[in-house]
């Protein structure tokens, strides 16, 4: 049983029910439950760390064995079986604190809703307007992006193919040779034009997304992803690979790929892991990099100053799904962004 099924109010809480102003004794219990809940949320995240660190250490073990050929003799090849198995039981481990963690959250969730629900509603009519207006300056910023990388992507190629047409037009009669080597390098800008064109429909909608799901997209894209980056990235799938409601593979992906992107950008990191966990209704979504690290409250308070779309996109997305987005990280130590989605399962 969680922290939030053992708290008498928080069925009221989530209900919307509870009125605080019913007395001091309903109040002091909400106190006493919200701090059972933190303490609970405190040691589950705990045991999440834990196991994610032990996950880690025995990914990069085995991986370490895999290139070496270690694993070639009988008894080294037990030996990675025993890896595996202990690998898998970390995983299970930090799935199991992930789920206990996100209830003790949607519990805190409640009841600080319900505690706060009188300031709420006096902000509730600026925040509306506040919403509109960075909803249509994201759009804007979007158009922007999509029309930069068109400029100096596919537009640029395609000008570059005009003059190497009139080249080849010019020198064919003249130098066949000449020509046959402007025509190849013609096919060869054709293609670079193809696959930038390509890169930018993937970006924009990858096409097999709605055709194969979530994981296979993954794949695609961490591929593509450590050749223009230069990062290792590895993709763990654990439990059975599924397709998931249409709008949840799109909003888990958009998470992953934009966490990625920042490790990209600002991390430094050498490494990126992605972990991908399907339950039969929850699905959790991690990616953790070796990078820098930073300060999590210091970013978000800035990220909220500057409208940082990258950072407020993520928790949008989760928020729009009822999930929970967490980001963890330590100066030096790299960060790890973590969601968590209930789904109605078959």
């Amino acid at each position: 049983m969680t922290a939030g099924a053992r708290c008498g109010v928080y069925g009221q809480a989530v209900n919307g029910t509870v009125d605080l102003a019913a007395g001091a004794g309903l109040r002091a219990a909400v106190s006493r439950c919200i701090a059972d809940l933190e303490a609970a949320l405190t040691h589950h995240r705990g045991v999440m760390a834990a196991a994610e660190a032990e996950r880690a250490a025995l990914v990069a073990q085995l991986g370490d064995w895999e290139r070496t050929g270690a694993a070639a003799s009988p008894s080294a090849a037990r030996a990675m079986e025993t890896l595996r198995a202990r690998l898998a039981a970390a995983e299970q481990r930090a799935y199991d604190a992930g789920a206990a963690a996100e209830d003790c959250e949607r519990a805190l969730s409640g009841l600080t809703a319900a505690r706060d629900q009188p300031v709420a509603d006096e902000l509730a009519a600026g925040y509306g307007t506040l919403n509109s207006r960075d909803l249509f300056q994201t759009v804007e910023d979007e158009r922007m992006r999509i029309a930069r990388d068109m400029h100096d992507g596919p537009a640029q190629l395609l000008a570059n193919l005009v003059l190497k047409a009139e080249i080849v037009e010019r020198v064919f009669d003249l130098d066949r040779d000449a020509a046959m080597s402007e025509l190849a390098d013609f096919k060869a800008t054709v293609r670079v034009a193809l696959e930038e064109t390509r890169k930018l429909i993937f970006d924009l909608r990858p096409m097999t997304l709605d055709d194969l799901g979530l994981v296979p997209t993954l794949r695609k894209f961490i591929v593509d992803f450590e050749q223009r980056s230069g990062i290792r990235t590895r993709l763990n799938i654990v439990g059975a690979e599924r397709r998931l409601p249409g709008v949840l593979e799109a909003s888990l992906f958009r998470i992953v790929q934009e966490a990625m992107t920042n490790a990209r950008k600002h991390s430094g990191a050498d490494t990126i892991d992605v972990t991908v966990m399907i339950g039969p209704q929850r699905v959790v979504a991690s990616v953790r990099d070796n990078g820098a690290g930073f300060d999590v409250a210091t970013t978000a308070a800035r990220a909220e100053r500057t409208k940082h779309l990258g950072l407020i996109s993520m928790r949008e997305r989760a928020g729009l799904e009822n999930g929970v987005l967490d980001i963890t990280s330590v100066p030096g130590n790299g960060t790890q962004v973590r969601v968590s989605i209930d789904y109605q399962g078959d």
